[in-house]
């Protein structure tokens, strides 16, 4: 581990990691009056921009997408399972949330636990915590260290402002190293040209209360672009499955700014601020041993990045990338403070005629303050941790291009199990230009992290007397960390399929088996009293170890149809099934519920048809198996949209969101037993102006 003097570190973070933000964002506003041409100027307007809605599903199939290669190149040339969630997606769904954007996606399983919090996976192992996903936003690792996850409640931007969605299932960690095991997520937002003008939006319903976007994007002088944003929302708290209103009401606030010049240097800028509730389920030592607790969360936060891109030709080219991110969330049992710095480089460059060598070295550097309680704990309660990283790709190809074989690997060395190696091998079979065939082998490793390394929680208290007649005191449950604890390791296979047969249909179909081994689970081990408590304590500890192991397969279909020029239907279907081992060691009994905490089958069927008279008309339907481990059925639902577009710089839509019923739940935490809420039936209205 690099130390670079910790006391010194975490006085000038503190003092100042949110002045170098802000001082930042009021430069840049400042300044760019200075450098906007006059209003008289030429500026690249939204309505000049390519409608997603016109292009034919050969021109789809042809989108760049740089998720898997780390490159742009056609998504029909991706020799991964991947799926890309565009604008016009976005749009014309009505979600408020990137989380519920997600449903979309097979091989994605989306159940929200509450009206701010979210279980997310891809290929299964679903919960709160969820951490062998991998997500990024414009190059950004947005999951947190501490338990190698994503805080949903905090990854928001002005939906708008999005361009696309990049959704990889099954392992990219030979590109982007630990913890994209199972998928990554790639968040990519507009550049600032696209983004010229003024956008209002505004809204507010049964459900959503009241949302309001804000953005204005400019031209500097250089062959420069900015855009300056502003986001603020109120949701309303769900019902409890005994109709009884919860306290899950949330609201946010955040804004932020981005600079491109010459299509070669971007600035990054935001912050945020948030608030939301909920309720815990904590052991007390006293009878019932048991209380529910109102859950206040506090959230907020900033970054800023830099990247620079160098165009050499075609096939060369050389970028650069800094980022600085600053998070602060707290909760009732938990309070914490992390500061991540990383910079990557890469440069991609021919090798012959028919090589294409990427190659990229990249440093992370994480320090953490922690706030514990009587309850819950991290052990130091203040770290520092670094990852240090390099990647080589080479892909060649035979049979005048229809032929690619890939290889690579991901070479990582961090401060928990030291040095990592990640190996990829892929194939693209290409012989027809509306027809594909790839294949791959992986393996993937998931890290340890902060919780699984020194963790403490006492999740259960068994009342005074009722375990050992000769110990009158009460026993408490307690899970703790382990300095040992291993990666995870996969090694997964899979095959796909992808062909557009006519130019109104498309069809992409994808495969797998994973096999998992040094799984997370929970072992017994030697009970112990506690003098600390009074009266004392009889502790029965589990602790964080790597004897589980198992298999996962499953089937993942997604079709584009356009039976009409104006009405188009797309379809995604899912197959998933886990099946995990522990070897008969005493454990917590968490292979049962994994297994049974993500759907078999999920089903979704969205069709869009442009009407006359500037009218639209969207209606998603989707299907959820149920979950056997959590005792939460299948469900079915179904949101509309209706917009209006009377001029080309008005829209008015009318959004019904979860319609065929009351409410429904969707998932139950296991992990710090929040209190789960139903899914309730909303509606709202939304206005937006474009100029």
């Amino acid at each position: 581990m690099i130390n670079f003097g910790k006391s010194i570190q975490s006085h000038f973070l503190k003092k100042f990691h949110w002045g170098f933000i802000m001082l930042l964002m009021v430069f840049l506003f400042i300044c760019s009056p200075f450098v906007i041409r006059s209003a008289s100027a030429d500026y690249v307007s939204e309505e000049s921009l390519p409608d997603l809605t016109e292009l034919s599903i050969e021109d789809l199939m042809n989108i760049e997408v740089v998720s898997v290669s780390k490159k742009a190149q056609k998504f029909s040339d991706s020799a991964a399972a991947i799926f890309v969630i565009t604008q016009e997606d976005i749009r014309r769904s009505g979600v408020n949330s990137i989380p519920d954007a997600l449903r979309m996606v097979p091989g994605i399983q989306v159940a929200r636990i509450d009206a701010n919090k979210w279980a997310i996976s891809s290929r299964g192992f679903g919960t709160r915590f969820t951490n062998k996903l991998l997500v990024l936003m414009d190059g950004r690792t947005i999951y947190t260290p501490l338990y190698s996850g994503v805080f949903w409640g905090t990854q928001d931007t002005v939906l708008e402002d999005i361009d696309r969605i990049e959704v990889i299932r099954g392992p990219g960690a030979a590109m982007w190293g630990a913890n994209a095991v199972n998928g990554v997520i790639n968040i990519i937002t507009k550049k600032a040209s696209e983004t010229q003008g003024t956008l209002i939006s505004a809204g507010a319903g049964s459900e959503e209360r009241i949302f309001s976007n804000v953005r204005y994007g400019g031209k500097m002088h250089d062959n420069g672009y900015f855009r300056i944003y502003g986001k603020y929302f109120e949701r309303d708290n769900f019902i409890e499955r005994d109709e009884s209103r919860g306290s899950d009401e949330w609201d946010a606030l955040r804004a932020g700014v981005r600079l491109d010049w010459n299509d070669s240097f971007t600035i990054l800028g935001e912050i945020f601020d948030g608030d939301s509730g909920g309720r815990i389920n904590t052991v007390t030592f006293t009878s019932p041993y048991s209380q529910i607790i109102e859950d206040d969360i506090k959230n907020s936060g900033g970054h800023v990045l830099l990247r620079w891109d160098k165009y050499i030709s075609d096939t060369s080219d050389l970028s650069a990338q800094f980022y600085y991110d600053r998070l602060e969330y707290e909760f009732s049992l938990l309070g914490t403070e992390v500061d991540t710095f990383d910079i990557d480089i890469q440069h991609r460059f021919p090798l012959g005629e028919r090589q294409e060598i990427i190659w990229g070295l990249g440093y992370r550097y994480i320090q953490d303050d922690i706030t514990n309680t009587d309850i819950l704990s991290l052990t130091p309660d203040d770290d520092e941790y670094d990852l240090i990283s390099a990647f080589i790709q080479d892909e060649i190809s035979f049979l005048d291009k229809t032929l690619h074989f890939i290889i690579g690997s991901k070479f990582e060395h961090n401060d928990f199990t030291g040095f990592e190696i990640q190996p990829n091998m892929r194939i693209l079979w290409s012989p027809k230009d509306r027809y594909s065939v790839w294949a791959s082998v992986s393996r993937a490793v998931r890290t340890p992290n902060r919780v699984e390394d020194g963790f403490k929680i006492d999740n259960a208290v068994k009342p005074a007397g009722s375990l050992l007649p000769v110990f009158p005191g009460a026993g408490v449950v307690r899970i703790l960390g382990n300095r040992d604890f291993d990666s995870e390791d996969l090694l997964a296979f899979e095959f796909g399929v992808r062909s557009w047969f006519r130019d109104n249909l498309s069809i992409d179909v994808a495969a797998y088996y994973n096999i998992y081994d040094n799984l997370r689970d929970q072992t017994a081990g030697v009970p112990f009293v506690d003098p600390s408590f009074s009266p004392a304590v009889l502790i029965l500890p589990y602790v964080n170890n790597n004897n589980m192991d198992g298999e996962t397969f499953g089937i993942e279909l997604a079709a584009d149809y356009r039976p009409f020029e104006w009405w188009k239907l797309k379809a995604a279907y899912t197959y998933l099934q886990i099946n995990l081992h522990t070897d008969g060691i005493l454990t917590l009994g968490q292979e049962k519920s994994e297994e049974g905490s993500s759907p078999h089958n999920q089903i979704s069927l969205r069709s869009t048809m442009d009407l006359k008279k500037n009218f639209e008309l969207d209606l998603w339907g989707r299907y959820v198996d149920n979950l056997t481990g959590q005792n939460i059925g299948s469900y079915i639902t179904m949101d509309a949209r209706l917009a209006w577009k009377p001029s080309k710089i008005v829209e008015v839509a009318v959004v019904g969101q979860n319609l065929f019923d009351k409410s429904h739940p969707e998932f139950e935490p296991q992990f710090l037993q929040t209190i789960p809420t139903e899914v309730e039936r909303g509606v709202y209205l939304k206005v937006s102006l474009s100029f």
